[in-house]
């Protein structure tokens, strides 16, 4: 047997793919603004969109507002930029409804662990509502145990603060060695639980952070949560039912 009794995950790009799902929600978000009227190109727009999500980070909640701002007056000309804003809005969230999903393989892995004793938590960054809504989208949170989830602005501690990793920990009443962290981001997710001694998984599937290189190294890496789960198996002896 094991001393593990948690398992946490982080929650963008690796329970599912923000950086596919956000360039699709952004993309129907422009294109719903120039059926609108909006007198841009697609890519233009969404160039520009890049620049005011870069500059004021994914978080801000006026991103297309600061978009018609930096267009010029040609752009909007007899047009209510307040529909055109709120043509954008509903878009964004319509692709919500039909394209926020987990990878194939986090459902199904999931499943097996809310059948095992391990707490199943989610540490992520980001806003406190924004975090939440993902989590019930995906449909994750009936396989989460309840108050196992920590979202960094719901909290007042933000990655890679290895507070908000031991917050988690403590909260879960396991100490960091008896608890495992999955993530995606070498220097956000893996170098600060690494530092209070959890147990580290890099998932690699490709993604935007594949070339990013941390101060310490993941213990395991992974490519799919049927490779976590063979090593949960494997190298930590948890049971986990077929």
């Amino acid at each position: 047997m094991t001393d593990l009794r948690a398992v946490f995950f982080d929650l963008d790009d690796t329970l599912f793919s923000t950086t596919d799902f956000a360039a699709l929600a952004r993309r129907r978000a422009l294109k719903a603004m120039i059926d609108l009227g909006l007198n841009v190109t697609l890519e233009d727009g969404l160039r520009e969109l890049g620049e005011v999500i870069h500059e004021f980070s994914s978080n801000y909640a006026n991103h297309f507002d600061k978009l018609l701002l930096r267009l010029p007056e040609t752009a909007t000309r007899g047009l209510n930029r307040t529909v055109l804003v709120a043509g954008a809005v509903v878009a964004y969230h319509d692709a919500k409804f039909g394209k926020l999903r987990p990878f194939p393989d986090v459902l199904p892995a999931l499943r097996r662990l809310a059948r095992t004793s391990l707490v199943r938590g989610v540490i992520t960054d980001g806003l406190d509502i924004k975090q939440a809504e993902k989590i019930l989208r995906l449909g994750v949170y009936p396989l989460l145990t309840p108050g196992a989830i920590f979202i960094s602005d719901q909290i007042g501690i933000s990655k890679p603060n290895p507070k908000l990793f031991e917050r988690a920990c403590s909260d879960m009443r396991v100490t960091p060695r008896q608890a495992m962290y999955v993530g995606d981001h070498p220097t956000k997710d893996i170098d600060p639980a690494n530092r209070i001694g959890m147990i580290t998984v890099l998932v690699d599937r490709g993604g935007r952070y594949v070339n990013e290189v941390g101060a310490t190294e993941a213990r395991f890496r992974v490519r799919t949560f049927d490779q976590l789960l063979n090593l949960l198996r494997k190298h930590l002896k948890v049971r986990i039912p077929s």
